[in-house]
Formats: structure tokens, C-alpha cells, sequence
């Protein structure tokens, strides 16, 4: 998402920057490209103009054009712009994203609302997910939707895959009723949370609207969350403004932000509704959720990279133990093609090599070059196939690889020699680069390793991209 609306604004504030002084002239220009740039991204056309208008109100002010940076100043102001336009604090006050509210007496019920197709009883399952492991509440979800076929089934085998509870299902049962019946299992079972997923309709009517309603007024949740498609663009804004203003929106839930999206829905949600955006999908998988901040987003739009969200999406994947033991060998200034591959898991992990290029402040640009030198996902694939198709000894001992077994590698993998070569020239690297490492001692150990892992600075050992050095 973002990819189009970050490339256009970037080529708008680069060509402000490379000047020196700026005339007022060459401010209007700009903004007339940022507006053109916003609503090609389908931001709604009254979000663009109460942001340009502010904007250009702060962009052409005498310590801007006066400034030695004046172009760099720009760039900050638009930056802060986009932060209030999300529902941040501008300026270096960086504000902590809106968690979801789980004040009250327990069971605390949570109201998952919106359309057919959105991702809302995936979301219910995810959001399950992360509060029962990361905030350690005990959760139970149940399924009010009794419309489409098998969503309840299927909440129930979401709910096994998280290792989250969910309400038995009694047939015929009206949603008002399961809700109800909802929060008493969850006072009787001692739930802290209680995660209702609605029916959703292909359309805002009426008999929808009703019936969240009338949920809403059984089970009295702290918080009512929206789930929007990211993909439907425009669409959504207007849905979530027709939930906001029938039911009551605390929060809102984007999904399908790692698809083509052009970013307008969540430019324009919050200046819409005004109610947070909270949370994020990421992806399909149940883990693939994150917090929403607003500051970070509007940093990864500009081209500014999100080193905060890197090192803490790092933190969770990075397992601890897996840590230790490389620690250990590298000390040792060992190091195999069995870490290597462990290595190539973590980067698939945490999102491949566009999902980390994004965060890397300046970077970003670079996609299309990664592209054009096929340094994507399918590479990170093809490497750790290379790898899975050696035998336990030649993984250990990379020297006796020759020609022979170069070419029952390839073919075991779907690969070329010339892969291959390329994979063992990159290892013979990283392994010259590991017994330096291990020369260091304990404090150079940690200074290389720590930063991801939560102990210092740089990079974990294999987490550059292969060709990227």
C-alpha cells in the first residue's frame, strides 16, 4: 500500500529540496502536485483540501523561505501534515498508537462490525490471538453470524488454529440471543475478553444496521470496531462514516494493507470519522497483525523509512533461543549454511526483502532496482530450496561442493548452477565476515548482533538482502 502516493510525493519533495532558496511560486507548485498526487491515491477530495490548505499555510511562512533548508522544511511540514491527517501529534512528539480498550468489569466484550468480504472473523481470530498471548487476557469469541454459510464453522477453526476459545454453537439461535448467551458463558468461565463477530451484508441497509444495534444495546462492548477492506478504496470511507453515524465507531481495523492499495481509504478514514485507526492485516496468517501509528505510516509514505516498526516486528520473530545458538558459534567464528538458511527464514518471516526495504529510511527507491535484479520473495525461495537440496555434510562443509554436486543441487532445486555459485559465493562472504565477528570478542559480538535482537545495535548476521552489500 502506499507504493504509487510514496513514489509521486517523493519525486515532488526531492525536486524541492535539491533548491535553494524557494519562492512562493515554487510552493504553490508543489502543492498543486501533492493534491494531484492525494487524489490519484483516492483521498477524499474534502481530506485533501483542508491539507493542503494547511500546508501550504505553514509552507509559505516567513521561516520556511528564509530558512538555509527550505526545501528540507517543506518536506517536514508535509510530514507533519500527514501525521494529523491520521490522527497523530505532529512534530517530534511522536504519539503512541490507540490500543484497544479493555477498561470495565470483565468480561469486556469487543464488537467487531462491518461488510461481507472485509476480513472481519479472521480479524475477530487475530485480534483473539495477540491479546491472549501478547497481553495474556483469556479470551472467548463467538460467531453472530447467521447468515452466510459456515461462518460460524469457520470462526470455530480459526478459534482452534489461535488456541482461542469460542462459543459452542446452538442451531437457529438469533444473534441477539448468541450475544447474550456470549457474555454469560464469559462471566461464568472467567473471561477477561469477550470478541463478538457480527454478520456483515454486501451493502449498508437498514436490517444490518438493526441489528448491530441491537447487539450493541445486549452486550454493552467497550469497544465497536469497524474492519475495512483497504483494497475498496473510497467505498470504505464511506462505510465506515455509515456505521460511525448509525452505531458509534470507537476504532477502525484495516485489512489487506500488504495488498496493491493505493493508501486513500486510511488517508481519509480518520479525517472522516474521526475515530483511530487502530489496528492493521498485514497479510493472511494469524500473526500478521500491527499496531497503526500514524507517525511511522506517514514516515514510510515520505520515503522515510520505519526503523521502529523493523526492530520491533525483529523482536518478534527473532527466536530467542535460535539467537543465542548463532551467538555462540559465531564466537567461535563458525558459521554454516544451516544458519544461512535459518537466516533466509527470518527475512521471509519479517515481511522479505520489499517488507524490509520499505522500513530502511531511503531505501524504498530502490524497490524497482530489487525488482529488475530479481532480488525479491522468489529469491529468498530459491536460495533456501538451494540449500534444502544438500545433503546433512555438504551444509556443514560448503569446500566439497564441486561441480558434480553443484549440478545435483540445481536440479534437486529447480535451479540453475550459476544460483547456486552465487548462493556459496554469498555464504563464503558472510563467513569470512562471521570469523571477524568472532575476533571481536564478547563486546563486538554483541555490538553485531544485538540491535535487532533487542541488545544494542546492527543487524542480525544474514538479514542484509543477498546482493544488496
Amino acid at each position: 500500500m502506499f507504493d504509487a502516493l510514496s513514489d509521486k510525493l517523493g519525486s515532488v519533495l526531492d525536486g524541492l529540496k535539491r533548491r535553494g532558496a524557494l519562492k512562493e511560486s515554487d510552493v504553490d507548485q508543489a502543492m498543486r502536485d501533492v493534491r494531484l498526487a492525494l487524489l490519484e491515491a483516492d483521498v477524499a477530495l474534502p481530506v485533501v483540501k483542508d491539507f493542503i490548505a494547511q500546508v501550504k499555510e505553514r509552507a509559505i511562512g516567513q521561516e520556511v523561505l528564509k530558512s538555509v533548508t527550505p526545501g528540507q522544511m517543506v518536506v517536514s511540514i508535509v510530514h507533519d501534515g500527514l501525521v494529523e491527517m491520521l490522527g497523530g501529534a505532529p512534530g517530534e512528539e511522536a504519539s503512541a498508537p490507540e490500543g484497544i480498550n479493555l477498561s470495565g468489569e470483565p468480561p469486556v466484550a469487543i464488537l467487531m462490525v462491518g461488510l461481507q468480504g472485509s476480513g472481519k472473523t479472521t480479524s475477530t481470530a487475530k485480534i483473539a490471538r495477540r491479546l491472549q498471548q501478547r497481553d495474556k487476557k483469556k479470551v472467548l469469541m463467538a460467531s453472530l453470524d447467521v447468515y452466510r454459510p459456515a461462518a460460524q464453522e469457520q470462526l470455530k477453526i480459526l478459534g482452534e488454529q489461535a488456541e482461542v476459545a469460542t462459543l459452542p454453537i446452538v442451531p437457529n439461535q438469533q444473534p441477539v440471543d448468541i450475544a447474550k448467551r456470549a457474555m454469560q458463558a464469559g462471566r461464568f468461565g472467567g473471561y477477561d475478553v469477550v470478541m463478538l463477530d457480527t454478520a456483515g451484508r454486501l451493502h449498508v441497509d437498514e436490517a444490518l444496521m438493526t441489528e448491530v444495534a441491537a447487539v450493541k444495546t445486549a452486550a454493552t462492548p467497550a469497544e465497536i470496531l469497524l474492519v475495512a477492506d483497504a483494497m475498496t478504496g473510497q467505498d470504505a470511507v464511506n462505510v465506515a462514516d455509515s456505521f460511525n453515524q448509525r452505531v458509534g465507531l470507537t476504532g477502525i481495523m484495516l485489512t489487506r494493507v500488504d495488498g496493491d492499495a493505493r493508501g486513500g481509504a486510511a488517508l481519509s478514514m480518520r479525517a472522516v470519522t474521526q475515530c483511530p485507526i487502530k489496528l492493521l492485516g498485514v497479510g493472511e496468517k494469524l500473526d500478521e497483525l500491527e499496531d497503526f501509528h500514524a507517525d511511522r505510516i506517514a514516515g514510510r509514505i515520505l520515503g522515510m523509512g520505519d526503523v521502529v516498526s523493523l526492530v520491533e516486528k525483529a523482536r518478534e520473530t527473532i527466536e530467542e533461543e535460535e539467537a543465542e545458538r548463532l551467538a555462540k558459534k559465531i564466537q567461535k567464528g563458525q558459521f554454516d549454511l544451516d544458519d544461512l538458511a535459518n537466516q533466509l527464514k527470518q527475512m521471509r518471516k519479517m515481511g522479505g526483502m520489499e517488507g524490509l526495504m520499505g522500513m530502511l529510511p531511503g531505501v524504498g527507491k530502490l524497490k524497482d532496482q530489487m525488482k529488475q535484479a530479481n532480488l525479491d520473495e522468489g529469491l529468498l525461495k530459491r536460495q533456501e530450496a538451494i540449500i534444502s537440496s544438500m545433503t546433512p555434510k555438504e551444509r556443514q562443509n560448503p569446500k566439497i561442493i564441486h561441480a558434480s554436486r553443484k549440478q545435483r543441487i540445481a536440479a534437486g532445486s529447480g535451479t540453475s548452477v550459476q544460483e547456486v555459485n552465487k548462493l556459496l559465493k554469498q555464504y563464503q562472504t558472510m563467513a569470512k565476515m562471521m570469523k571477524k565477528v568472532g575476533k571481536m570478542g564478547q563486546k563486538g559480538l554483541m555490538r553485531s548482533m544485538g540491535g535487532l535482537m533487542g541488545r544494542g545495535g546492527g543487524m542480525p548476521p544474514g538479514l542484509m538482502p543477498p546482493g544488496m552489500k
